[in-house]
């Protein structure tokens, strides 16, 4: 086939958009649609942080439509010169267009590239936008990026700011469900972010409404992502201050843990994957500890403490705002800006004023560094010691009980990680033997989140399943390509019951997986398997419910069913039903295990599987009430 200059297409603006939304959005799942939210709030904090919004409220109605309104200066409704349309159709209809490509309206601004809005407009069904400004009420509305309607004066009013209203498209998003914990957590960061910017949150359909506001900024933060813990000292130490026009605001705290929990942000938008602000965060923090160590004689010459030391059990939230940020992506998850870099280097010099200040917070931070140093260098130890005495990775000590695959080709081949014996059996025969192994584990493995290391390492079901991948545990001073080439199966997939004890195992694989193998799950090589509930019969008819929902789904198809069977588990399943339905390839379902938030993930690990009773109980009480069924 010729392929010539007929075959080039041109997408332009909005088409393109729809066309690849996950460019511009991340994705059309619940994230994607939790993005287009976010688009629009940020466009009103960005009001509030040039001086001209107070207010911004945010509802979600019965019929998934959402209204976003904010007190700011309104989007300007006159005539554009250059290109004579007036300027709200041109910044809601036209990428690249808006008022932050100067710094003469918006000195700091989270929305950068003039596709915010318009990009929500362009996935919307419906998209109206009523603008309040010179004493006059302005609206004109949307379908999927394209004007439906002129602008039009609907009456006068002395309110001021935007109010735009919006229905994803059905066409984009094949399931509108709004994550309402996300929503208010963003909005919750925004309000410590912005103290004085009030938000108010409405969800129509459960009459729920909360407002966020908060005065004490960052500081605050700290303290209520550390109301569950018990801090070393208090307040948190804050550092603030403007570097060749970037304004840095950091707030720090250690608490009786072990994990560090660092947030990062860039003109209010989340960077979970840190970027130029943390690296240098984390750098000056390790120098300046071990200068002042060393100046007050606790550290020798020749002696350092590690980054982790000194960041072991800290709490620490990072804002910098700054003209033009760099990011890498337009989702914006990483900062580049060598000049965020420079800012924190420099204001972080007043962290040795603060621990000069302040000497019984810097005895505590100490103390907590030595304390991490010993308890690293004693598990290196122990590590060192139980590996002379177990091989992890010899291919002698690989356990009876797993069943190998024929196929040595790691990228096509499969570990499952059953539950009992039973489950085992059923797995063992109703697997394709070429490309997929089986790995049945005895009960509940070891919650590694309590044990000490040396305990861990000497675990029989641990040492089972390390020598089964061909993996040691890793060390964060190895490179992953290094430590990960001697990887057996490049799809590690957990296959247990749909009950408690079930949830219970994966729960303690997947703590083990996140403490001493994450490179796996952050390589995309961790899964979950989704083996059904039900098995509905009608005739040589069968059929499969993953939940209760399924199944009422499927009973309205099938009036009289000749039989349902609920599993307690796997192993009630004959080898070729397990095949159809959790192993097949073809057919079934696996959910692959991500980390989207690390230090979020090191505080729930925390929470569920440490030591710390009260904190599980508060977490429990919380999340308590969106259990509809529980199996036990």
């Amino acid at each position: 086939m010729k392929y010539t200059s007929k075959d080039i297409v041109v997408l332009e603006g909005m088409e393109a958009v729809r066309k690849r939304p996950g460019m511009y959005i991340g994705s059309i799942g619940i994230k994607g649609l939790l993005h287009l939210v976010y688009e629009v709030v940020d466009n009103s904090v960005d009001e509030f942080m040039a001086g001209y919004c107070k207010k911004i409220s945010v509802t979600i109605h019965k019929s998934n439509y959402v209204t976003i309104e904010d007190d700011g200066r309104g989007i300007p409704t006159d005539i554009h010169e250059q290109t004579n349309k007036n300027a709200l159709e041109l910044v809601l209809t036209t990428l690249h267009a808006g008022g932050k490509f100067n710094d003469k309206v918006y000195k700091v601004s989270g929305g950068l590239h003039g596709v915010g809005v318009s990009v929500v407009n362009a996935l919307s069904e419906r998209f109206i936008a009523t603008v309040y400004r010179d004493g006059k009420i302005f609206t004109q509305e949307f379908s999927r990026g394209n004007p439906v309607s002129e602008i039009k004066i609907i009456g006068e009013s002395d309110k001021h700011g935007t109010k735009i209203k919006f229905l994803p498209d059905k066409e984009i998003f094949k399931d509108i469900t709004w994550d309402t914990d996300e929503l208010k957590a963003r909005f919750q960061e925004i309000a410590f972010l912005n103290p004085g910017l009030e938000i108010v949150f409405s969800d129509e359909r459960i009459g729920e409404k909360e407002t966020f506001y908060d005065e004490k900024g960052i500081l605050g933060f700290v303290e209520y992502l550390n109301k569950n813990s018990k801090p070393l000292y208090s307040p948190p130490i804050v550092i603030q201050g403007e570097y060749e026009e970037v304004y840095v605001d950091i707030a720090l705290q250690h608490v009786d843990s072990t994990y560090e929990n660092i947030i990062c942000f860039a003109n209010n938008i989340a960077t979970k994957e840190g970027g130029s602000h943390l690296t240098a965060f984390k750098n000056s923090l390790t120098k300046l500890t071990n200068q002042y160590a060393k100046d007050k004689k606790i550290l020798k010459e020749d002696e350092n403490f590690q980054g982790e030391d000194i960041r072991s059990g800290l709490t620490a939230v990072i804002s910098v705002k700054l003209k033009e940020p760099l990011f890498e992506g337009q989702t914006k998850t990483k900062l580049s800006s060598l000049e965020a870099k420079n800012a924190v280097e420099k204001l972080m010099e007043k962290f040795i004023i603060e621990l000069e200040s302040k000497p019984e917070v810097a005895n505590m931070i100490i103390k907590s560094s030595l304390a991490a140093k010993e308890a690293r260098e004693a598990a290196k130890k122990a590590r060192d010691m139980v590996r002379k005495k177990h091989d992890f990775t010899s291919s002698i000590s690989l356990p009876g009980k797993l069943a190998l695959c024929s196929s040595k080709k790691p990228e096509e081949c499969e570990l499952f990680i059953v539950e009992g014996d039973s489950a085992g059996g059923s797995a063992k025969q109703g697997r394709d033997r070429r490309f997929q192994a089986i790995l049945p584990l005895r009960g509940k493995i070891l919650n590694v989140e309590k044990a000490n290391i040396d305990k861990i390492l000497a675990n029989q079901e641990i040492k089972a399943l390390a020598a089964s991948i061909g993996l040691s545990f890793y060390e964060e001073d190895k490179p992953v390509s290094d430590w990960i080439k001697n990887l057996r199966f490049h799809k590690i997939i957990i296959m247990t019951d749909a009950d408690v004890d079930g949830s219970h195992i994966r729960t303690l694989l997947l703590t083990l997986f996140f403490r001493y193998f994450r490179p796996l799950i952050e390589t995309g090589k961790v899964f979950i398997a989704q083996p059904p509930l039900y098995m509905i019969r009608k005739g040589k008819e069968r059929r499969y419910a993953m939940n209760d929902e399924e199944l009422n789904d499927i009973l309205s198809e099938i009036k009289s069913p000749d039989s349902i069977q609920r599993f307690k588990g796997l192993g009630e399943m004959t080898p070729s039903q397990l095949w159809d339905v959790a192993m097949n390839p073809e057919k079934r379902t696996i959910l692959k295990v991500c980390i989207e938030d690390a230090s979020e993930a090191n505080r729930i690990f925390e929470i569920l599987m440490g030591d710390n009773v009260e904190y599980r109980k508060a977490f429990i009480e919380r999340y308590a009430r969106e259990v509809k069924n529980l199996d036990v």
